[in-house]
């Protein structure tokens, strides 16, 4: 819903940079006018809501409304020649100017009004995590490759070990059997070495 909503306030934004420009212009606000003028920049503001995926954060101004917003004036602006629209400097510096105030600012009131509920959801998300027996993390058993403790995934399926690991040690291993005093047993009671 809220992807809806960016892509909704960022096209009011130029329909209102559109409106105001032809209004400044003295040039009649109709429909055709609008859509003459405005298709280009409405076009670009697609493009770039597409290119940078804009959904997944739709209210953030970093990156997904700098970049819209900057893809919205390039794309618009490589309409507008292709189209003899006209591209004059002080028209782009104008309209990036504009552009930037409505879309970047637009994002910015709407993330100042939800910061809490980003704060609830990442709070509420720390305390599900906490004492989780299902957690995934550091101490947790995930999968076979993750360490454990610190132990390497080997050392809890009966690979290799050192002499540090603690508990039994599985019949098989390829630890070192020499004895603390640099003798190895071979189990008649005299020494192998």
């Amino acid at each position: 819903m809220r992807a809806f909503g960016s892509l909704v306030a960022d096209a009011l934004a130029v329909f209102l940079f559109v409106a105001i420009g032809l209004l400044q212009h003295g040039s009649p606000l109709t429909t055709v006018t609008v859509t003459w003028v405005g298709w280009t920049f409405a076009v670009g503001m697609l493009v770039g809501h597409l290119a940078i995926r804009s959904w997944r954060a739709p209210f953030a101004v970093w990156p997904q409304g700098v970049f819209v917003w900057a893809i919205t004036i390039v794309a618009a602006m490589a309409l507008r020649t292709l189209f003899g629209q006209g591209t004059e400097t002080s028209f782009i510096v104008v309209t990036a100017i504009v552009l930037g105030v409505l879309m970047l600012g637009w994002r910015a009131v709407a993330s100042f009004v939800t910061r809490h509920e980003r704060r609830a959801v990442v709070s509420l998300a720390d305390l599900e995590g906490s004492g989780d027996a299902g957690a995934v993390g550091p101490g947790t058993a995930d999968s076979d490759d993750e360490e454990l403790d610190g132990a390497p995934a080997s050392g809890r399926d009966g690979g290799s070990r050192t002499a540090d690991d603690e508990g039994p040690v599985p019949a098989g291993d390829d630890l070192d059997p020499t004895g603390p005093d640099g003798t190895v047993p071979d189990g008649s009671g005299t020494t192998g070495r």
